[in-house]
């Protein structure tokens, strides 16, 4: 017996925000998968939209190669905002 396929879901619970992984599940198809999602992770309403993705078609790096990864960004000293000075008044920036 062939085994459905793994499906990462994703879940925005309000307008405005961003989805955040929710969990995995089995479905025979994408749209089995966001019923299936709905039913699984949404049963007291805590969304508005629903994502899913094939687990297979997701690409991660290694989390052992994060040092050569991630490295070059040190170097950018002006991505870091300690160089500009903020104005008195300005709450969020």
């Amino acid at each position: 017996m062939k085994s459905w396929p793994l499906y990462e879901v994703f879940i925005r619970s309000k307008a405005g925000l961003h989805h955040k992984h929710a969990g995995s599940l089995h479905a025979a198809d994408a749209e089995m998968a966001i019923e299936n999602a709905r039913d699984v992770y949404c049963r007291r309403n805590e969304g508005v939209s629903i994502w899913v993705v094939l687990s297979s078609d997701i690409t991660a790096s290694n989390p052992e190669n994060s040092e050569e990864l991630f490295d070059p960004a040190e170097d950018k000293i002006y991505r870091h905002p300690t160089f500009y000075h903020v104005p008195e008044g300005v709450k969020h920036l």
